[in-house]
């Protein structure tokens, strides 16, 4: 009898993924070995700098560029987490900011560059808005997770010992990111990425978000990615069945999950989420490559435009070409 290749296996319970964790929905011809990660942001940065799982989830431009540099694991088109980027980014109401343009000379924090809240928000206002990225002072706090980034000129770290919520509240900055993504936290990320900042709140830049989110969407149709899958590339070498057996199994428990979902079942925060987003986009979480193209095209035009990717790598060295 063939021995079942034994794959270490990084990804967050959610409800569209918990029935492959626990073993209710089998990845064909895949004996699984999951590793809890908590956060799973751990594990993106043990993945891009110690290719330490087999199979990992990871935020989409966090692979974007370590793919860009040589990374040896490459995505497939599985994405685990969705979500719109108008909103979230906050502003003190003493600086002058009333629309995505007037952050030019302006300094904003954001939790590391190539977090993909910033690249995602900063790609809106540079393309929607007219906003020239390189005229603002993008603050921050963390380490990137690719440690051979390159960060552009404009990009500056936070000065020992200051917040980024803190710098907000003494006007150093006028704007960022809200929540763990900039001024979120009361110090620099831990371990866990998240310590909650005092419950001062400061007004939207974009008021109102959710409407204008609706309208882009119907327009250009993108969904912003904010979560996918990547194996090693060797592994697919050795099993080139593997793509397409972890294709499927995310495939089937994400139908459960939206059967569950439209039936009413689900009350955290992503089932609430999801619901909701549903009556714009149907599917939450469409997987595959060609229902997914203007969120792809966009997230690598946007790290283009940002310096994180020196170049724009063609899709097949991108994503394994898989549709449901």
């Amino acid at each position: 009898m063939t021995k079942l290749p034994s794959l270490k296996i990084a990804i967050a319970t959610y409800g569209h993924t918990k029935d492959i964790k626990s073993g209710a929905i089998s990845i064909a011809g895949v004996e699984p070995e999951f590793v809890e990660v908590v956060p799973i942001i751990g594990a993106f940065r043990r993945m891009v700098r110690d290719v330490e799982f087999d199979v990992c989830e990871m935020a989409p431009t966090t692979y974007m560029i370590a793919r860009a540099l040589g990374a040896p694991f490459i995505a497939l088109p599985i994405f685990v987490m969705r979500r719109f980027h108008h909103g979230g980014f906050v502003v003190r109401p003493d600086s002058g900011i009333k629309q995505p343009k007037d952050l030019e000379g302006k300094k904003v924090g954001v939790r590391a560059y190539s977090v993909t809240t910033g690249v995602w928000t900063r790609g809106i206002f540079v393309n929607e808005y007219g906003l020239d990225s390189s005229k603002v002072t993008w603050v921050v706090d963390d380490e990137e997770h690719v440690t051979s980034l390159k960060l552009p000129p404009n990009v500056v770290h936070a000065p020992d010992g200051k917040s980024l919520a803190g710098m907000i509240a003494s006007g150093e900055l006028q704007a960022g990111f809200s929540g763990p993504a900039g001024i979120g936290r009361s110090g620099p990320p831990t371990g866990a990425w998240e310590t909650p900042a005092s419950a001062v709140t400061y007004p939207e830049l974009i008021a109102n978000a959710p409407e204008v989110e609706a309208q882009w969407f119907r327009r250009t149709g993108i969904y912003p990615i904010h979560g996918l899958i990547v194996v090693k590339t060797s592994v697919l070498a050795e099993h080139p069945f593997v793509a397409k057996s972890l294709f499927d199994a995310f495939l089937t428990a994400k139908a459960g999950y939206v059967a569950r979902l439209k039936a009413g079942e689900g009350d955290a925060d992503n089932d609430v989420k999801y619901r909701k987003l549903m009556a714009l986009v149907g599917d939450p979480l469409p997987y595959g490559l060609e229902q997914n193209m203007p969120s792809i095209e966009a997230m690598l035009t946007y790290g283009l435009q940002q310096k994180l990717i020196p170049s724009r790598l063609p899709l097949d060295q991108v994503f394994v070409g898989i549709d449901s």
